[in-house]
């Protein structure tokens, strides 16, 4: 359940659009259809405890009824309607497919880059290329799942950061990491990094590639 008003509008537009969107949902219809009744001459509709003005459409997965938006201060009931089927439409529409051809991906991976950069996901893809060591890293927020598609690498999860600087919102670099565990990752290993736990690229001798899923949490 989610309130937002926006500044400079009328208090009252939070609770008419709490009520639109609780009519709805308890109708499994759009608040306007309850409207229409009511001035065709139903009246006695309006001794019931709801809110029977434009503005509430319900959501609607896989033929149920799983909530309802309220919108309520735009600059005509019409608009109020057109805003929340917007927004029931956007909560059960399906995220499009991506798809990175061939080139694509071999271009991302000789330089190493973001092939998708997770905009509207929780989740970002990293076609991801090292020729040497690098910094110790932690993410707070994402997990690292990474797939080793050429050469190998000395790779240090868990101890202790040194010299750790925040490099931007919840990320950190530092030097090196002491305390951890090593090992020696190659191609078609796997490895996951849950977020928080620092993490480091030891020894990289020669070109390494990988894949990296990265899941926000």
């Amino acid at each position: 359940m989610a309130l937002e008003r926006l500044d400079g509008t009328f208090g009252a537009g939070a609770l008419i659009s709490v009520g639109k969107a609780r009519t709805a949902a308890l109708f499994k219809k759009p608040t306007k259809a309850l409207e229409d009744v009511i001035n065709k001459g139903r009246t006695a509709m309006t001794t019931v405890d709801f809110t029977p003005l434009q503005g509430g459409v319900p959501i609607v997965a896989d033929g149920a009824i799983v909530g309802a938006v309220g919108v309520s201060g735009a600059s005509s009931a019409q608009e109020d309607e057109e805003l929340a089927i917007a927004g029931a439409t956007a909560v059960t529409a399906a995220a499009p497919v991506s798809y990175f051809q061939a080139p694509q991906v071999r271009d991302a991976f000789a330089k190493g880059a973001v092939l998708f950069d997770g905009e509207g996901r929780n989740y970002m893809v990293h076609a991801s290329r090292r020729d040497g060591a690098g910094q110790a890293e932690v993410h707070a927020k994402d997990a690292d799942i990474i797939y080793v598609l050429d050469g190998s690498a000395t790779f240090v999860t868990g101890g202790t950061v040194v010299e750790p600087k925040t490099t931007a919102p919840d990320e950190v670099r530092g030097r090196e990491i002491v305390r951890g565990e090593t090992r020696t990752i190659s191609k078609g290993d796997v490895v996951i990094v849950p977020a928080g736990t620092p993490h480091w690229f030891e020894r990289v001798p020669s070109a390494f590639t990988y894949y990296v899923v990265k899941v926000r949490s």
